[in-house]
Parts: structure tokens; sequence; C-alpha cells
């Protein structure tokens, strides 16, 4: 299952985490992260113990989705040390998030 992320959270969980984070910003009413929620969380567990897998509700926490530029969801970054390493936008491939994350690992 994957870490629901808050703004309160964001910095712990993401910013200082020592392993590769992986953030699906998303909302309930958007059709496209509807397709992505499913495959965020295979990623969830495939990772677990190798890289932390969350989602950020954008409706609800905004904070982190306005300084990271998130205009358009379903938006997925990846962060390393606290940085933004990896960015999609839109529905992708499976492959296309687990990529990002095995280059860090």
């Amino acid at each position: 299952m994957a870490l629901e992320i808050t703004d309160a959270t964001f910095e712990e969980t993401v910013l200082n985490s020592d392993k590769p984070v992986l953030v699906d910003f998303w909302a309930a009413w958007c059709g496209p992260c509807r397709m992505v929620g499913p495959i965020i969380e295979q990623i969830s567990s495939e990772y677990e113990g190798k890289a932390v897998v969350g989602k950020v509700d954008v409706d609800a926490n905004q904070e982190f989705a306005a300084k990271y530029g998130v205009r358009n969801i379903p938006t997925v970054l990846v962060f390393q040390n606290g940085e933004v390493v990896g960015r999609q936008v839109g529905v992708a491939p499976k492959n296309a998030y687990t990529d990002a994350i095995d280059s860090l690992l």
C-alpha cells in the first residue's frame, strides 16, 4: 500500500528519506489518476524496503504540489536526497516509473 503523504509529512517522508522516493500527485476526481493508482500500488509492494512510494492528494494538500510546479495530474515525481530527479506527467507504463527508481538503487 502506497503511503499517504500530506503537506505535514512531506518533508520528513520525502525530503529527508535516505531511499529513493516516488510520489504520485493525484485527485479522486481525476480519471487518468485512477489508471495510474493500481500501478503505483504494485510498485509500492515490489519496492518495499528499497524505496518509498507515496501519494499526495492535491485537493487536500496543495503546498508541495505548488512548490514543485504540479499543474497537471497525475504527475509522478522521483526524489533522491531531497531533490527531484525524475518527472512523469500523465499516464505512463509501469516501467517508466520502475526504471526511474531502478536507476537510483
